[in-house]
């Protein structure tokens, strides 16, 4: 039997994502199975509007999503604080990229969002993604380099490959190309899962 395609698309700067990181592991614990995951850059501006530019509807919207995401993460102890502007995740992304080319990927994965969400990593820095490099313990001398030419190639590929597939916003779960949009859909991803 083939085994199925299972991808998990993540983007550092979506709250939603974050939450849906540990879920998602115990879904591999659960069935056995290992999701690629991928990063992919959301570009907020398309959907939230800037922050100069947002209409009183965009607003409410984002005041109402950082709430409800502070709300699901306190249930489960981890600490979800709004970021002070509209980062932009193509850094941490290569981080990522470089991290499961490292076989530190989970580790990687781990540390940058906790410590984004507690507004303790600057994920535009290139010298704070290598820290945190360095801290799931994957060897960063080529880091820059790789940061500058092949992981920003290579991260431009999965994120077009994503739209190709219709992949418009994070968390996103492709199981043999059907999409499972947002972490309230986990019970589908389960589902489906349970199936195979």
């Amino acid at each position: 039997m083939t085994p199925p395609d299972l991808r998990l698309y993540i983007d550092y700067k979506s709250p939603y994502a974050y939450l849906a990181k540990d879920p998602a592991y115990e879904l591999e614990r659960e069935f056995g199975v290992t999701f690629a995951w991928h990063p992919y850059v959301l570009f907020i501006p398309d959907f939230l509007g800037t922050v100069e530019g947002r209409n009183d509807h965009q607003w409410r919207r984002v005041r109402y999503s950082y709430a409800d995401a502070r709300r699901l993460a306190n249930r489960r102890g981890l600490t979800v604080r709004g970021p002070q502007k509209i980062f932009d995740s193509a850094l941490v992304s290569i981080g990522a990229i470089y991290a499961q080319r490292r076989g530190t990927f989970r580790k990687y994965n781990d540390l940058a969002f906790e410590r984004f969400w507690k507004r303790e990593f600057d994920i535009e820095d290139r010298e704070a993604v290598r820290r945190v490099l360095d801290d799931s313990g994957a060897e960063t001398a080529a880091f820059f380099e790789f940061a500058e030419g092949e992981g920003r190639r290579e991260l431009e590929r999965v994120c077009k490959e994503a739209e190709a597939l219709g992949v418009f916003g994070v968390p996103t779960f492709v199981i043999d190309g059907e999409l499972y949009w947002g972490g309230d859909r986990l019970w589908m991803v389960r589902e489906k899962l349970a199936g195979k």
